[in-house]
């Protein structure tokens, strides 16, 4: 009787423990939808979100390797951020630097003409304050280029580096 009672409470306990376990899984699956679902969209927006939010998703991916492997199976990739979806944020940087240098050069290039036009049409003073003036122009726009070059360079190194 007494080993009768015995094994109807482990089966009980086992019971209770496998849904303790299961309710605990599908938190873990509901907080990391929850969390990286609008991580998503974020990235979508702005490539530069992943520099924030793979890290991030790793470290919970660390924490719920089960609740990662149940939403990587249905999701048909490693979620939230696929290899092919940084590699893409990373070709998104590149062509975004690509425009934005071309629209720079052309910027400057027009300003630049313009005060060369006013250098040519000017003497003495006004002739000076004209080539200061070209001379400035020159000044801000490798400014202008360094500034950017950096920050694209650092931006698309670190995107690579969540790709390696």
């Amino acid at each position: 009787m007494i080993a009768a009672l015995l094994v109807v409470i482990a089966v009980l306990v086992a019971l209770v423990w496998h849904e303790l376990r299961q309710a605990r899984r599908a938190a873990a699956i509901q907080a990391a939808l929850h969390l990286f679902g609008p991580a998503q969209g974020a990235a979508v927006g702005d490539p530069r979100a992943m520099l924030t939010w793979v890290p991030l998703a790793r470290a919970a991916r660390t924490l719920e390797p089960a609740a990662f492997a149940a939403l990587d199976a249905a999701t048909g990739g490693a979620f939230p951020f696929t290899r092919e979806q940084i590699e893409r944020a990373h070709a998104r940087v590149s062509a975004e630097w690509l425009t934005w240098e071309a629209a720079h050069d052309e910027e400057y290039r027009l300003k630049a003409a313009e005060a060369e036009l006013e250098l040519g049409r000017s003497t003495g003073e006004a002739a000076r304050l004209a080539r200061a003036r070209l001379d400035r122009i020159q000044r801000e726009k490798i400014e202008r280029y360094q500034q950017r070059y950096e920050e694209y360079i650092r931006t698309a190194k670190a995107l690579q580096a969540l790709v390696e």
